[in-house]
């Protein structure tokens, strides 16, 4: 928490908004995975989740939220992802976050499945305490659209310290590069424009660091 306090006045500017969120949305340029995920039978989706949290993981200030009235730092979090069960409607996929990634495959995969064939709504966070609500970190995906905006529904705007983030359609193949409609919602008392750059830049690195 030495690191927050270098910014607890801006924490404090930002909580005075009624709505303090900072919400960014743009192509993004990565190395293309999907050859690599190819080769090994890995669902894209899954290898690009567990990048994506892995790398939210070591931002610090991902990693902040409001419990309290005060400003805590969570140390690690579920993972979690929105998907189309088979009435076509929301569910949500949640299990137990691991740094492994094979395993973090096998895991997303069983939770996906179990979302996907439940009828009844799961996941919704009911069975978690206030404490336990402030580890998440939201995802969604939409396949169908070249992403250009995306507004999350809230509860409460200065209560909305948990990271969203959304991508959409991927490219088609650009060499070894691909693109990807991407979006990041955070509270702006942790998180300026520039740590979503910094994420950004955490992710490529990552990618082409486990498809080298």
């Amino acid at each position: 928490m030495n690191n927050f306090e270098h910014r607890r006045d801006r924490f404090e500017a930002f909580q005075r908004y009624d709505n303090p969120l900072v919400n960014l949305s743009f192509n993004l340029s990565l190395p293309d995975f999907r050859p690599f995920c190819k080769a090994r039978n890995i669902p894209p989706f899954h290898f690009f989740l567990y990048c994506i949290l892995t790398s939210v993981h070591e931002h610090e200030n991902f990693m902040y939220r409001i419990y309290a009235g005060e400003v805590i730092r969570v140390t690690g979090f579920y993972a979690s992802y929105t998907v189309i069960n088979e009435d076509n409607n929301l569910n949500y996929a949640r299990f137990d976050m691991t740094h492994d990634l094979q395993e973090f495959i096998a895991r997303s995969v069983s939770a996906g499945q179990r979302a996907r064939t439940s009828r009844a709504l799961l996941n919704a966070a009911i069975d978690l305490s206030p404490r336990e609500l402030k580890n998440n970190v939201y995802i969604t995906c939409l396949p169908w659209f070249q992403l250009s905006s995306i507004a999350h529904p809230v509860f409460r705007a200065d209560e909305a310290d948990i990271p969203m983030i959304a991508w959409g359609k991927f490219s088609e193949p650009q060499g070894d590069r691909m693109t990807v409609p991407f979006s990041v919602q955070a509270h702006h008392g942790f998180v300026d424009g520039f740590h979503i750059h910094q994420l950004t830049e955490m992710l490529a690195a990552r990618i082409g660091k486990l498809i080298a």
